[in-house]
């Protein structure tokens, strides 16, 4: 059951707490004015929304007609260090959802590393119109066999995953033909990012995140 129990206006950005049978979770809202869908993106286990390619989004495409909604899962909110079991993730978005759809538009299911695999494994059954997976964690660092594959290749829905060129969770080599569209930031880590001797900058990596994510967008119709 969905509860709505505060919003507090931050400047043009909304912060919205939503009761979920896992606890509060947060959205953050970054609303275009004219929008034409919803973009709702969660964290992963190590970090929150502060994460650079979740930041980025959120200052790029409300321009493109693109609503931002920043999404903070129950553990994160009550200031637990130690993301719960994948189900319990799964809880907490599902209880986000109503709130994400409330506006009236289709909302793509994104998240980072953890929240990547949360928006896979429900966008079918919550009806989602594409899924963003950043940085998607394929496989835990150093073991290829403990592949999640599945997840990906079971969204259901047009998918696009951004991977960075390093990441040890999966570089983009190794993730396994299917019906979702890949693209690689170079050097790029887990969290996107790159080192200082890279051939490209850091503000040259998060470019490509976005332009990839508006191009893609635009390609949904």
């Amino acid at each position: 059951m969905t509860d709505v129990t505060d919003m507090t206006h931050v400047t043009d950005v909304t912060s919205q707490t939503v009761g979920t049978e896992a606890g509060d979770a947060r959205i953050t809202w970054h609303t275009a004015k004219k929008a034409r869908l919803v973009l709702a993106v969660s964290h992963g286990a190590g970090g929150g929304i502060e994460a650079r390619d979740l930041r980025a989004l959120a200052a790029t495409l409300p321009a493109d007609g693109v609503t931002v909604a920043l999404v903070e899962q129950p553990w994160r909110v009550a200031g637990k260090k130690v993301a719960p079991a994948p189900k319990t993730l799964d809880t907490g978005w599902r209880g986000v959802w109503p709130a994400l759809t409330g506006p009236g538009l289709p909302v793509i299911s994104g998240g980072r590393s953890a929240g990547a695999r949360v928006a896979c494994r429900t966008a079918a059954e919550l009806g989602a119109h594409a899924v963003l997976a950043l940085g998607f964690p394929l496989h835990p660092p150093g073991k290829p066999e403990k592949s999640r594959a599945d997840e990906l290749l079971g969204a259901g829905v047009p998918t696009l995953v951004v991977q960075g060129g390093k990441d040890p969770f999966g570089k983009p080599a190794e993730f396994p033909e299917g019906d979702f569209r890949l693209i690689e930031v170079p050097y790029g880590d887990h969290g996107f990012a790159v080192p200082r001797r890279a051939e490209l900058t850091q503000e040259r990596a998060l470019e490509i995140i976005t332009g990839a994510v508006r191009e893609w967008i635009a390609s949904l119709g």
